[in-house]
């Protein structure tokens, strides 16, 4: 297994200059590469994933799996999951919910995560031996027990069209819980979950970039993560809980 710390160092190094160069740019005049349906790509996005790899090159010889750019190797026991910008359509209308990802992974299951909050400063980091932290706080999930006393962070997967089966479904769940957001992106959502802000996270055909450094960081905190259905293209489906809510 790699240095867990050593590789912690790294994450967090990297996602701080993505983030910090992601706010820089934020006013800038954004070059939008796409943005057809329901799918956004910016030249920032790119960029920013860039910075990320070269650094992550420059200090580990693991393989990297990244949102824009793919597989940079074959996928072997251990290796990088890169999402340079969580959150692209928010940063695009200056909704202040955004951040860079990065986990590393075993076997597709996440042992480590740095998320990194530019909006905020935030930094949040754990890995599968150590604690979860925000900065240099240490961060729980919550201890509530009951979905109708319960706040659910979900989204809706970027497809073109979805079944009335899958939107029925849908409000059935909502029903059972105190509150529902849709925030635009997954990561944040996690760390959320993490914080003791949220009680879950969910959402079905997420990209594994998008939910990889949060598993980590929940599960570090304390709380219960389950990602399965997976798909060739990288998709997911996640269920992330404080551990301690009813079935």
């Amino acid at each position: 297994m790699p240095d867990l710390d050593s590789c912690l160092e790294i994450a967090k190094s990297a996602t701080l200059l993505a983030g910090n160069f992601l706010k820089e740019q934020q006013d800038s005049n954004l070059k939008i590469l796409k943005n057809k349906a329901r799918d956004l790509k910016l030249q920032i996005d790119i960029d920013a994933e860039e910075i990320i790899k070269e650094h992550i090159n420059a200090n580990s010889s693991l393989p990297i799996l990244a949102e824009e750019s793919g597989k940079s190797g074959a996928l072997d026991d251990y290796f990088w999951v890169v999402d340079p910008l969580d959150g692209t359509s928010n940063f695009l209308r200056n909704i202040p919910i955004s951040c860079v990802s990065i986990a590393l992974v075993q076997g597709f299951t996440p042992i480590l995560g740095a998320i990194f909050d530019f909006n905020n400063s935030d930094l949040y980091f754990a890995h599968k031996k150590s604690k979860a932290f925000v900065n240099k706080s240490e961060i729980n999930v919550s201890s509530l027990n009951f979905k109708k006393e319960s706040t659910l962070v979900t989204g809706i997967p970027a497809k073109d069209s979805y079944s009335d089966d899958e939107f029925s479904n849908m409000i059935s769940d909502f029903q059972s819980w105190k509150k529902i957001r849709m925030i635009g992106s997954a990561a944040m959502a996690s760390v959320y979950v993490a914080a003791g802000k949220a009680e879950a996270y969910k959402e079905n055909g997420i990209f594994l970039w998008d939910i990889a450094a949060g598993a980590a960081i929940v599960e570090a905190a304390g709380g219960k993560v389950s990602i399965s259905n997976h798909q060739s293209d990288f998709r997911v489906d996640a269920y992330f809980t404080n551990n301690n809510l009813e079935k």
